[in-house]
């Protein structure tokens, strides 16, 4: 089998796919035949060692996937062999087997392709956990989604309209009329504009009331003021730290300049302007699985319903893994990015 490795720390030339022995199922475990496997941000941060989660290296990234069943172990029922899947996995995805335990494994719905399933699972969880469990998002309400563009990004729209809920969006003005035609009411141009000048422009100098942020540092400051009263604050990334396209201590110090600029949110101050903050991660709920496995289910049934509508701006070859990775730092996708095995 192969696998992409992050073999140290640092630029694009530490990504390598290397060969190495087939995988067995355990006893209470399903072998998967890769043919998809989403990229995420998470991975360009492991990669820089910017990712206090990701695993050491030399390590294999990727926490999600789509494929055939293959083989599956003694306690697994034989029927799951030959199905199209999705699969859930911490970390070891990017690569042309896995394997993992059989909650972590979803049926394919038949009208999306490999490609498309493998975009699915992490931008539909966050943007779900984002939007649903804990902003509390209702029908009417409004929105503001930081990177509108990215994978998480429309996600969120599709949601937002499934909701009912007014969405107002940051991205690049090259991307707006294609966020139009996906749904986004009000798209705001954050390079050429300073985006809470328009977004208090837009709704009147009331704000809006969720804000869903991935940036970090001081524009945390700005999100929480962009809240209305009942306003709430989802915050779920620090990608300004991560400017450079190398690892090593340049990175290290952006991540540390971002923390130090990240804004302290006190008690009584959340009182009297009736806000909220919360954080979401991933990574940090594989202990909370009946949870994100009844968020999966939500989200397939939307997927049957029409609502959820995944969206690949390009896929990449497994060894061609480094220039997925500048592609995203680059700004250039308009939704997600997937490796094909």
């Amino acid at each position: 089998m192969r696998q992409l490795v992050n073999t140290k720390t640092g630029g694009y030339d530490v990504l390598e796919v290397q060969e190495v022995p087939d995988l067995s199922p355990g006893d209470d475990e399903l072998l998967i035949q890769v043919k998809a496997a989403g990229l995420n941000f998470a991975d360009i941060l492991a990669r820089k060692g910017q990712y206090p989660d990701g695993p050491k290296t030399p390590c294999v990234m990727g926490y999600e996937s789509s494929g055939i069943v293959k083989e599956v172990g003694s306690t697994i029922n034989k029927d799951w062999v030959g199905k199209e899947v999705i699969v859930l996995s911490k970390f070891k995805g990017q690569a042309s087997q896995v394997v993992v335990k059989e909650f972590l494994v979803f049926e394919k719905p038949k009208q999306l392709s490999f490609v498309e399933a493998a975009s699915i699972p992490v931008t539909y969880l966050t943007a779900w956990a984002l939007m649903v469990v804990m902003g509390g998002l209702k029908k009417g309400e409004s929105i503001l989604i930081h990177n509108a563009g990215g994978g998480v990004g429309l996600a969120q729209l599709d949601i937002a309209q499934h909701l009912g809920a007014v969405s107002y969006g940051t991205a690049s003005e090259r991307k707006h009329e294609f966020l139009k035609k996906r749904g986004l009411d009000y798209a705001i141009d954050y390079r050429n504009k300073d985006w809470f000048t328009e977004l208090m422009k837009l709704t009147d100098n009331k704000g809006v009331e969720l804000v869903t942020d991935p940036l970090g540092g001081k524009e945390w400051k700005k999100s929480y003021k962009a809240l209305r009263a009942t306003g709430r604050l989802g915050m779920f990334g620090v990608s300004v730290a991560s400017k450079s396209p190398s690892g090593g201590l340049g990175a290290k110090l952006e991540l540390i300049k971002a923390v130090l600029a990240m804004p302290t949110f006190k008690p009584i101050s959340l009182l009297d302007k009736n806000r909220g903050v919360f954080g979401v991660n991933l990574g940090h709920l594989w202990h909370e699985t009946e949870k994100t496995i009844s968020w999966m289910h939500k989200i397939l049934d939307g997927v049957e319903d029409g609502w959820v509508r995944p969206h690949v701006d390009k896929t990449f070859p497994l060894e061609e893994a480094a220039e997925a990775h500048r592609y995203i730092e680059e700004r250039k996708n308009i939704g997600k990015v997937v490796l094909t095995v």
